[in-house]
């Protein structure tokens, strides 16, 4: 999937695209060494990095302070070959809090108190692992999601992520398979079509969601918990 996305060159609103899992790989390494088993309960799957979590630390959701401290993963990140100097790349040395992953991965962290119990029964990855900015200026740099691209490049990108989350479910062969966001349920829809699970979503954690910005956590855990998924 890397190397067949890193084909794709920028169009439309997109000015940048950084992939993490390039520059990013040993941190990323880390994480599927520590926490991917053979087989999983629940497989959440987000849309895509966010600026401040994934692009600097390669894990999705990706706050580097939880990355850091509770996750405790560690490698070296490098740069994307051209960066916006809006969106620098600081690696685990970023100190801003990415605020997507500070829900999802608090949430883990309050309920479920070691990472070890967390992926005992789930695990996360992103659907996309390319990042795409909207920069017409030095001074403006804005976050783009899939939906906000041309079509016709949505499909050059559908077709290699549907195969890597067809890939990841026939290898963790999870109950269920939970969207965090609709998008993220729309791709699940389409690309698990025939497979045996469980398909829901989560509400988004994103700051920009107001929704998410009341009590995401209890959200969570009442579609979780809707769709038969017991919390500890």
């Amino acid at each position: 999937m890397v190397e067949q996305l890193s084909t794709i060159t920028p169009r439309g609103k997109v000015s940048f695209i950084y992939q993490p899992l390039e520059y990013a790989r040993a941190v990323y390494a880390d994480y599927l060494n520590k926490y991917a088993s053979t087989k999983c309960e629940v497989l959440l799957l987000g849309m895509n990095p966010g600026p401040f979590g994934m692009a600097q630390t390669g894990i999705p959701f990706g706050d580097p302070l939880i990355v850091r401290e509770w996750l405790g993963l560690r490698g070296k990140v490098g740069r994307p070959g051209i960066e916006h100097p809006k969106r620098p790349v600081l690696g685990l040395d970023s100190t801003r809090r990415e605020i997507s992953g500070k829900r999802l991965w608090g949430w883990a962290q309050n309920r479920f108190t070691t990472p070890e119990n967390f992926f005992s029964r789930f695990f996360v990855i992103n659907y996309c692992p390319l990042l795409f900015l909207h920069a017409p200026n030095d001074k403006k740099c804005v976050n783009l999601t899939p939906e906000h691209l041309l079509a016709q490049d949505r499909e050059l990108i559908y077709r290699p992520c549907d195969e890597f989350l067809r890939e990841t479910f026939r290898i963790l062969r999870p109950r269920w398979v939970v969207g965090v966001g609709k998008f993220a349920l729309g791709r699940i829809e389409t690309a698990l079509d025939g497979e045996d699970f469980v398909g829901g979503w989560v509400l988004h954690p994103s700051g920009a969601n107001p929704l998410a910005n009341a009590d995401w956590e209890g959200q969570a855990e009442s579609a979780l918990l809707e769709l038969g998924i017991a919390l500890p």
